[in-house]
């Protein structure tokens, strides 16, 4: 018996509805980084960790915002009208879903980087700390190391 298909897969519209919903609510360290190369203005990169968090080292060009402070500072700090994206350490942190979730009960449109910090820094992005703005090497476990997109 196949441990895959002991369960079958989902039928085709219960996959195009679940994978789209995923997508609405979900983008990938790749895209933010894209995105913020290109100086794209609709979005809001928010790191939701905690002040030694955040000067440990952050996404160059995000805002601190911890989760706890968003519901108070939001409205100050970010355009209502901006496509907020959420992140905190990593795939095994809920920090970014939490801060997610506080954006969207304040009626922001909300996505979730998913892999957090530490993709972001595995996959050689832009690091910021009080030193400046570093890059760390690629990791070839995350990402190609021959600068070329991994076309996903």
């Amino acid at each position: 018996m196949s441990a895959v298909t002991s369960i079958p897969a989902a039928p085709n519209a219960v996959a195009l509805a679940h994978f789209a919903a995923r997508l609405a609510v979900e983008t990938d360290v790749s895209d933010v980084a894209a995105d913020l190369a290109a100086k794209v203005s609709v979005i809001v990169v928010v790191d939701s960790r905690s002040r030694e968090s955040w000067d440990q080292g952050h996404v160059a060009g995000a805002v601190h915002l911890p989760t706890a402070e968003i519901a108070a500072k939001a409205p100050g700090l970010v355009p209502k009208e901006a496509t907020v994206v959420t992140y905190c350490w990593g795939p095994g942190c809920n920090g970014a879903t939490r801060a997610a979730l506080e954006f969207a009960k304040l009626g922001y449109r909300v996505k979730e980087m998913i892999g957090g910090f530490e993709y972001w820094a595995r996959e050689g992005f832009p690091v910021e700390t009080a030193s400046g703005v570093t890059r760390r090497p690629v990791d070839a476990l995350t990402a190609p190391v021959s600068g070329a997109a991994c076309a996903c």
